[in-house]
């Protein structure tokens, strides 16, 4: 484990580790409240619970994934994929609704949200894909539309439940990164316009068949301007109150413990909205140190990409990065007002074991990237020393 440890990226583990003790501490703090009133349980139940995903989650990163070669991902990546999609499609038999989608499976008192899985799957898939084309003497010519395709399936399935906040994330990180894959200009030109033939069609369908891809709930989320006038309104009454979270504390914060939004004023105190809270009881001056610090993590992470030694590990970075970069700003965009609530946690903050365990086993992965990285600095240095 100490070889492991030494050719790590420490500043990002660094990182990984305050964020995961400073998200324990605001969810106990944001919680405590809604688990006795609202949930009936103890005070310390999200807490607890979230420290189980935590410790899980390091655990499984430094004993199993420092440990695998991103060669060998070409051996059980592919399945995973297929696998996922099964999974997804078995969510309209056998899933539970939440938050008016059906994304969940439920195993006794823990639940499952695969899609999270899901999202770093297919960053997985894309990188072995695309380093199997990019390096291929004379690939097929639209080889490079599957990944995109299978991102695009991952997405619909995910519209369906209906998510639409993920499925926009799945798309993003899809689109995103088959931008920066090293591909023909023109052939890209010429896959852009199949797809957004395809979009048209899928759009026209729908306008067809009138089915919609939202509910009433989340169609209410587009009306997201000036929540405050639509306080005692479902559009406005949680943002609003965020504002006033934010505005109690100030520079410098009421207290660790004291926020009196989290007394159910805000209804997703530990989950979506933790930042207003972390902002009440620690002031802006925390809140902005917070997002200083998302942009030192993905910093580190976008430097261990570019550093990467093949396409394959480029993409298994720049994937995360993007990952953690969608839900940061969709997540601080959405309660502050400047684009619809779309239900988005925010990395290593919020509680939730699915997402939380899949943002920290992806970082490991990017350990692993900056670890073959070092391997292949020292292997070079020993070459020149030889010659």
């Amino acid at each position: 484990m100490k070889k492991y440890i030494a050719k790590m990226d420490l500043w990002l583990l660094l990182i990984m580790l305050i964020f995961s003790a400073f998200g324990l501490l605001m969810i106990f703090s944001s919680s405590s409240i809604a688990a006795v009133l609202r949930y009936q349980v103890d005070s310390s139940y999200f807490f607890l619970k979230q420290l189980f995903f935590i410790v899980v989650s390091f655990l499984v990163g430094f004993i199993i994934v420092l440990r695998i070669k991103t060669d060998y991902y070409y051996k059980f990546v592919p399945w995973l994929a297929l696998g996922i999609v099964i999974v997804l499609l078995s969510l309209f038999v056998y899933g539970e609704v939440a938050n008016g989608a059906q994304s969940w499976y439920r195993t006794g008192i823990f639940g499952i949200q695969p899609l999270e899985f899901g999202k770093s799957i297919m960053i997985m898939f894309m990188a072995i894909f695309y380093n199997y084309i990019y390096y291929k003497a004379k690939p097929r010519k639209y080889a490079a539309l599957f990944p995109v395709a299978y991102g695009l399936i991952v997405a619909f399935l995910t519209v369906m439940q209906p998510d639409l906040g993920g499925a926009l994330i799945v798309a993003a990180i899809t689109g995103l990164i088959f931008l920066a894959v090293p591909l023909n200009k023109g052939l890209k030109l010429k896959i852009f316009k199949v797809l957004g033939v395809g979009l048209l069609l899928v759009l026209v369908i729908l306008l067809v068949s009138g089915k919609h891809l939202l509910n009433s709930m989340q169609s209410s989320r587009l009306n997201f301007l000036n929540p405050c006038s639509r306080y005692m309104e479902d559009t406005g009454y949680q943002v609003c109150n965020g504002y006033i979270a934010i505005h109690n504390g100030g520079l410098l914060g009421v207290g660790l413990g004291d926020s009196t939004q989290k007394y159910l004023y805000l209804p997703e105190a530990h989950t979506d909205f933790i930042f207003p809270i972390i902002c009440e009881e620690l002031g802006a001056i925390v809140g902005i140190l917070v997002i200083l610090l998302y942009a030192v993590l993905l910093y580190r992470v976008l430097k261990i990409s570019k550093e990467a030694t093949n396409l394959k590990n480029s993409i298994l970075a720049y994937g995360t990065f993007l990952l953690i970069l969608c839900h940061v700003l969709v997540n601080l965009l959405g309660v502050l007002g400047l684009i619809p609530l779309t239900g988005v946690p925010l990395p290593f903050l919020s509680y939730g074991g699915s997402f939380n365990v899949n943002v920290i086993l992806m970082l490991f992965v990017v350990e692993r990237v900056a670890i073959e990285n070092k391997e292949a600095s020292i292997s070079r240095k020993m070459k020149e020393l030889r010659t």
